[in-house]
């Protein structure tokens, strides 16, 4: 499938950290076993970006570390439909996400895993609410969110206790 992943880096990002982005990306299109060629966008930011897009969409001012912006109101599990896509590209835009690179390195030594990891949980776990899953509640839609994230990172290596 050729799916495209564009990052915009606002701040610093080591082009590995920017391969990570897009492998997790690619590997949770894969994961969810999206059809239809697919774009998504990433924009990696520090706390203050992230902060001010968090106030300026949700009204909430803190920073966070992934904000997910679906071009879709997707049910989990629904797929983007071909009838969708940009007739230029013949690509759907899925829609995009917004991670902090400075709150994933914060939250990677609070949960004592790598900065990689955390970054590719958060693009991952920013898929999951592109393609429709949502975590709002404590039960099953939360558990089976966190399900998907870590099959599919588990399929590119990364555990909780590994990379």
């Amino acid at each position: 499938m050729e799916h495209e992943v564009y990052i915009d880096a606002e701040v610093e990002t080591p082009a590995a950290v920017e391969e990570q982005i897009r492998r997790a990306v690619l590997a949770a299109l894969e994961g969810e076993e999206v059809d239809v060629p697919c774009v998504v966008e990433v924009c990696v930011t520090d706390d203050g970006g992230i902060r001010q897009t968090n106030l300026d969409t949700r009204g909430v001012d803190r920073p966070t570390d992934v904000l997910s912006f679906p071009m879709f109101e997707l049910e989990p599990g629904e797929k983007p439909r071909a009838e969708w896509a940009d007739p230029d590209t013949d690509k759907v835009l899925l829609g995009d996400m917004m991670i902090s690179l400075e709150r994933a390195e914060a939250q990677a030594k609070e949960f004592g895993h790598s900065p990689e990891r955390e970054v590719c949980y958060l693009a991952v776990h920013s898929v999951l609410h592109l393609l429709g899953y949502d975590h709002l509640d404590e039960g099953p839609m939360k558990a089976r969110m966190r399900q998907r994230e870590e099959a599919i990172l588990g399929k590119l290596g990364i555990t909780r206790e590994g990379v």
